[in-house]
C-alpha cells in the first residue's frame, strides 16, 4: 500500500503542488499587487 501511494510519479506531483502553494504564498506575502497585475 505504502509503495503505490508515495512511488516516484506521486511524489514529484505531491512536490510540485507544494511547491506552486509556496510560490503563491511568498509572492502574496512579499507584494500582493503582483498578483493584480497578472489578472
Amino acid at each position: 500500500m505504502r509503495n503505490r501511494l508515495f512511488n516516484r510519479e506521486n511524489l514529484l506531483a505531491v512536490l510540485l503542488c507544494l511547491l506552486v502553494v509556496l510560490l503563491l504564498i511568498v509572492a502574496s506575502d512579499s507584494s500582493p499587487q503582483w498578483i493584480y497585475q497578472g489578472f
